[in-house]
């Protein structure tokens, strides 16, 4: 029977390796997503309110983890904030049986009850289009004053409409960029050498992950 639960201090290591798993090779050589873990709960646009693992048996089978966001009014520079997740880790012998859809649902239903109604992500379309994820585009949503729209960037209303009628810039906590994570430094390469080893090799959902994260898509003006 699958629990659902808060992530706690004592479950910090399980869930990195966890992490390291279910990205390892997928989006390129290695992964240092499990780094990311490690170091982003001492941010302070962590939220450990949102921060869930899911057990089957008693064994920890996945996590999620949420940071907070910004979405800018273009036209008068109000600031609404919203929330994007991530990593979403599912060990790889537990993916696509449900444990993340369910990780995701009763996420969004805590950060509803928390007063948040958008979710902002980065992310594989091809894994989020069925939990409700649409493009930016149809949002209006963007990293800039822009018509050309990230493939990735995807957004989801927990309150349909909320987005309604203005147009938006994303703004990503700085936890994800330098220097707080940096990915593939001295840093991260020590940490992950705390881990047994494991093989780097080329995987064809690089390219896929490639694909999707450099593509754009632009609207008529």
């Amino acid at each position: 029977m699958s629990i659902i639960r808060n992530e706690v201090p004592t479950d910090y290591r399980t869930v990195e390796e966890l992490t390291r798993l279910a990205f390892w090779n997928v989006n390129a050589p290695g992964c240092d997503e499990h780094y990311l873990v490690h170091i982003m709960r001492q941010h302070p646009d962590f939220i450990p309110e949102l921060d869930f693992v899911i057990e089957e048996d008693g064994k920890i089978v996945g996590n999620v983890i949420y940071t907070r966001a910004t979405l800018t009014d273009q036209q008068n520079g109000d600031v609404k904030n919203i929330l994007t997740f991530g990593p979403l880790s599912v060990l790889p012998e537990y993916q696509r049986m449900g444990y993340g859809k369910a990780l995701l649902e009763h996420s969004f239903k805590k950060a509803m009850d928390m007063g948040f109604d958008t979710v902002v992500i980065f992310g594989n379309p091809e894994n989020y289009v069925s939990r409700g994820f649409q493009n930016a585009s149809h949002f209006s949503v963007n990293l800039s004053a822009s018509n050309t729209y990230p493939v990735a960037l995807l957004v989801r209303e927990l309150v349909p409409g909320v987005l309604k009628g203005k147009k938006w810039i994303y703004r990503e906590s700085p936890l994800f960029e330098p220097p707080f994570f940096q990915p593939d430094s001295v840093q991260a390469m020590d940490f992950d050498s705390t881990f047994s080893p494991l093989p780097k090799e080329y995987r064809p959902s690089q390219e896929l992950f490639y694909i999707y994260s450099h593509g754009r898509i632009t609207l008529p003006d």
